[in-house]
């Protein structure tokens, strides 16, 4: 759990800009979007599969277009 505490004369917006920050570097709303459906190990397996053919794929593009 991401915790800020008050600054001397720190505004409200200061302080909720650390707070996003101190929330996105911890993860924890990534973590709630992830866990938000439940997703079984083999469909969580397939989609990593997918991830990694499209990585290469872009991979594999990226490099034709620099040899040239």
């Amino acid at each position: 759990m991401a915790k800020v505490t008050i600054r001397p004369n720190e505004s409200q917006q200061q302080l909720f800009r650390r707070f996003r920050k101190a929330v996105s570097s911890a993860g924890t709303l990534s973590d709630v979007r992830r866990k938000r459906w439940f997703v079984s190990k083999s469909e969580e397996r397939r989609i990593a599969k997918k991830k990694a053919i499209r990585r290469a794929r872009r991979r594999q593009f990226e490099n034709k277009g620099r040899k040239k």
